[in-house]
């Protein structure tokens, strides 16, 4: 009788043992399952953090944010300069906004948040000159440009600009000379040769220079008023005949740093890269003159 009461003694502490283990060991496991957990959650949370927060220059500040509006005629050419500075400047990031000179000028008056202005005429920048907009001591005329009419590339109807008389010749693409400085250079040349009272039933006005450029590339047009820049680049168009030199305006390309600029400093610098040695190859290719000074 003892030795049932010892046994049933001993199998009551071996149960009371089993369950404290049991018990001890589901903690542990929640709690390394709970560790578990918790550090994924960082993890997931630093992944998270890192793909939306963006890039960071090596100490960990933000790049500055350059916002430039330019010249619709400037796109290729500043895409590449892009690529160019921003390799070297690694803490800024710049954003461009191509157009028409003269909507991009009304932006700006409008108070858009612009950092550098560069246009494809003076007749714009002055505008903003004249309203206080600029820093003054930064801008500078440092691109010139050529005036040229082209056609497709299978034409044969014009090679003057004479022809744009022809019964042959039923749409003609020029700038809105409002707002387009290439439309107003074009007027300017059509008047000292006497056409424009002539053609301007067969005119259909563009944007600004690229959409003129589109017009005449796919046949809408069948002939047009560009810049040379715009025929260099394009291989279904071919240059019809040059704007005599005394026919027109220089074309002078300015840029300059609005006065209102949030990142002053980096937008002057950006500028003189601009008017650089480094920056003047880039622009021949594209068919530019540079001005050196």
């Amino acid at each position: 009788m003892r030795q049932l009461k010892s046994m049933k003694k001993a199998f009551s502490v071996l149960l009371i043992l089993l369950m404290v283990f049991a018990t001890a060991c589901g903690q542990t496991a929640n709690e390394a399952v709970n560790s578990s957990s918790s550090a994924d959650s960082s993890a997931l949370v630093s992944q998270t953090g890192a793909n939306t927060t963006g890039p960071s220059n090596e100490d960990g500040s933000k790049p500055v944010e350059l916002l430039v509006s330019a010249a619709a005629s400037l796109k290729d050419s500043l895409a590449e300069i892009k690529t160019l500075y921003e390799g070297k400047n690694t803490n800024v990031k710049l954003t461009f906004t191509f157009g028409s000179s003269g909507a991009l000028q009304q932006q700006i008056e409008n108070g858009a948040q612009v950092d550098v202005f560069v246009s494809a005429a003076t007749k714009q920048m002055d505008a903003l000159k004249d309203k206080g907009l600029l820093l003054d001591e930064t801008r500078r005329e440092f691109l010139q440009n050529d005036v040229v009419l082209i056609v497709p590339k299978d034409s044969a109807a014009v090679t003057d600009f004479k022809d744009l008389t022809s019964d042959k010749v039923k749409h003609i693409g020029l700038g809105e000379p409002k707002g387009v400085p290439v439309g107003q250079y074009a007027e300017e040349v059509l008047t000292k040769l006497g056409l424009l009272d002539k053609i301007k039933d067969k005119v259909v006005y563009g944007n600004d220079v690229k959409e003129v450029l589109t017009w005449v590339e796919t046949g809408n047009a069948d002939a047009g008023i560009v810049y040379s820049t715009d025929a260099k680049i394009s291989d279904k168009v071919k240059v019809a005949a040059s704007a005599p030199k005394d026919s027109h305006k220089a074309v002078l390309y300015p840029a300059a740093v609005i006065k209102d600029s949030k990142n002053a400093e980096a937008a002057k610098a950006f500028t003189e890269f601009l008017y650089s040695k480094e920056a003047k190859p880039v622009f021949e290719k594209y068919g530019f003159i540079f001005i050196d000074k």
